[in-house]
């Protein structure tokens, strides 16, 4: 199986990646968490996404806030899908800044963008891509997706228990 790898601009943005690790690890799917700024180690990062696939990688997030060039400048140097998670900052507007950047690609150099701060559905989409391959990993998320419909359908049934008469 390929490799996810999840980047993050900075140390600050790992309580909400560890999200999107758990959810891989919970996945059983491969992966490795790096730490590479696009401003202030754009060579590491270059090296990093021009060599992904090579490296055994089928798919790579990155997370940053604020300017949020990360998932960009990665996606220039990489034809691997990139899923981009804009990440709150206090700056502006609790990641509008960062959504508006992730998702204003030029032509030609696609990123996938999920919501801010969403770290399990970057998971979960790195996890459908690989899926497309693997009918493991297929299964295992079909189900991730019965459990949570189970886990809804016992709050609604809990719900309806207290609250109807």
């Amino acid at each position: 199986m390929k490799k996810v790898a999840v980047i993050m601009g900075s140390a600050s943005d790992l309580p909400v990646i560890e999200k999107a690790i758990r959810t891989l690890k919970d996945m059983d799917v491969p992966h490795e968490v790096h730490i590479y700024s696009a401003h202030r180690t754009p060579e590491e990062a270059h090296a990093f996404s021009a060599s992904a696939r090579e490296n055994g990688f089928g798919v790579i997030i990155a997370a940053a806030g604020m300017a949020a060039h990360l998932a960009g400048s990665l996606a220039a140097n990489t034809t691997l899908p990139v899923i981009g998670i804009p990440m709150k900052s206090t700056a502006f507007a609790n990641g509008m800044d960062a959504l508006l950047s992730t998702v204003q690609m030029p032509s030609g150099i696609p990123v996938a963008t999920v919501a801010v701060d969403g770290a399990v559905n970057a998971a979960l989409l790195a996890c459908e891509i690989l899926a497309v391959t693997d009918d493991a990993l297929a299964a295992r998320l079909a189900a991730r997706r019965s459990a949570d419909t189970q886990k809804v359908l016992a709050a609604n049934a809990d719900c309806e228990r207290q609250y109807n008469g």
